[in-house]
């Protein structure tokens, strides 16, 4: 008999790295966003309680996805009237002779690419389009994606099912769109990706800083779009920026475990395959007309992972690259980051005038990051009394403990 312990961590792993593809199918035969994930679910909970007795299928995914359809048939059974038409009895048994008939050692057609435009359909709002998504292909929990939005919990979890309702009661396919409106839904699609990437990159709550399951999630579904439209230069400029930035991923822990910054990072360590890879696609799309945010937020990355050390890095030209991001893309965001690059390029008196210029309006009171640049720059030029109130409130925001605790070194140095 298997362990509890082993086949918790089994099914635990199983869901981080299927979960997406598993749902995304049984959606497609289901069409039924809710069924199908309630009835997943149920699939794993029966999971924990047969596979202790009978090992584990050569195939957990497959067997996840066979019951977990067999279960849909039992739910639409009971919920059936007596009034049900030839339709309804027809589909019901068209998905049991599926579900008969299927081999649960053969391989789950990935429909993740289908079930992403599905998410970033039109007719959900933009930010359900990535809160969907984050949900349906990342599992995300309700809480992580909220804690994305600095939107409530609660709020966020009335929109997700309010989503899976529209999506069921308007119909809405679960396929990749045609040729004629397919670049329309690319803009909506790469924020989801980068929304996803960015979550994995630098976790927003929990103990780990980084979850390399959503990383390679969002890498891998960037890739698929830029195979099927190779001319949209914007997918090959978040490909680049992902793959640039996850280079770093190793060095940004300590042997201790403890979270470290950009100028202190071991860039010995730093994956050359993937700055090689990131860099040459973006040599390869930036002399091509038409420069989105992408590709320019790639370039910026692409200076730091080109630089021997943080001293030599080029800052004049980033913060150049910052100001035609805003100009393409205004955001108290790029401020943000460009007042940093400010700070090295010239001085950091200029870069706090900037910084307190963007946040005039209360806009960013209750934004971690800024709390957080400001502090830095407050330390850097003396002002540490104003530093430690910032790194205070910008502790207070983080939901990350290992970030937490890298503020509070900081904290414990400025007040020392």
């Amino acid at each position: 008999m298997l362990p509890l312990h082993s086949l918790q961590s089994i099914i635990q792993q199983l869901v981080r790295e299927e979960w997406g593809r598993i749902l995304a199918s049984l959606i497609k035969t289901l069409g039924d966003f809710q069924l199908a994930e309630d009835c997943l679910q149920d699939a794993i909970v029966t999971a924990m309680d047969r596979w202790p007795k009978n090992g584990v299928p050569d195939t957990p995914a497959a067997w996840l996805i066979t019951t977990a359809r067999r279960k849909a048939i039992d739910r639409l059974r009971r919920e059936a009237s007596f009034a049900a038409k030839e339709l309804d009895i027809a589909y019901l048994n068209d998905l049991e002779q599926r579900a008969e008939g299927e081999d649960e050692s053969g391989t789950i057609p990935d429909k993740r690419l289908e079930m992403l435009f599905t998410c970033c359909h039109p007719a959900l709002d933009e930010k359900t389009r990535i809160a969907l998504t984050l949900r349906a292909l990342g599992r995300l929990t309700t809480e992580e994606i909220a804690a994305a939005f600095l939107d409530r919990t609660d709020a966020m979890a009335q929109r997700l099912v309010r989503a899976k309702k529209k999506i069921s009661l308007a119909g809405i396919p679960y396929e990749i769109p045609g040729e004629d409106i397919l670049p329309d839904r690319i803009v909506s699609v790469l924020k989801v990706i980068y929304l996803i990437f960015n979550e994995g990159y630098s976790a927003t709550t929990g103990e780990a800083l980084t979850r390399t399951d959503l990383s390679e999630e969002a890498i891998r579904l960037a890739r698929i779009m830029w195979s099927l439209l190779p001319e949209e230069r914007e997918i090959g400029g978040l490909l680049s920026l992902m793959l640039l930035h996850d280079s770093r991923r190793r060095a940004r822990l300590s042997a201790e475990g403890h979270m470290v910054p950009l100028e202190d990072q071991n860039r010995t360590i730093w994956n050359k395959g993937r700055i090689t890879e990131g860099i040459s696609i973006l040599k390869d799309i930036l002399p091509k007309p038409k420069t989105g945010p992408y590709q320019v937020q790639a370039a910026i990355s692409a200076v730091h992972s080109e630089s021997q050390s943080w001293e030599e890095t080029d800052w004049p030209q980033i913060v150049a690259l910052y100001d035609l991001l805003h100009r393409i893309e205004p955001s108290p965001i790029v401020r943000i980051n460009q007042a940093i690059a400010v700070s090295y390029a010239h001085s950091v008196d200029e870069a706090l005038a900037m910084l307190d210029d963007t946040a005039s309006d209360g806009a960013l009171d209750r934004y971690q990051p800024y709390h957080a640049a400001r502090a830095d720059l407050l330390s850097r030029s003396g002002n540490a009394q104003a530093a430690i109130e910032n790194f205070e409130t910008a502790i207070q925001l983080s939901g990350n403990t290992r970030e937490r605790a890298f503020l509070e070194k900081k904290l414990r140095n400025c007040s020392s």
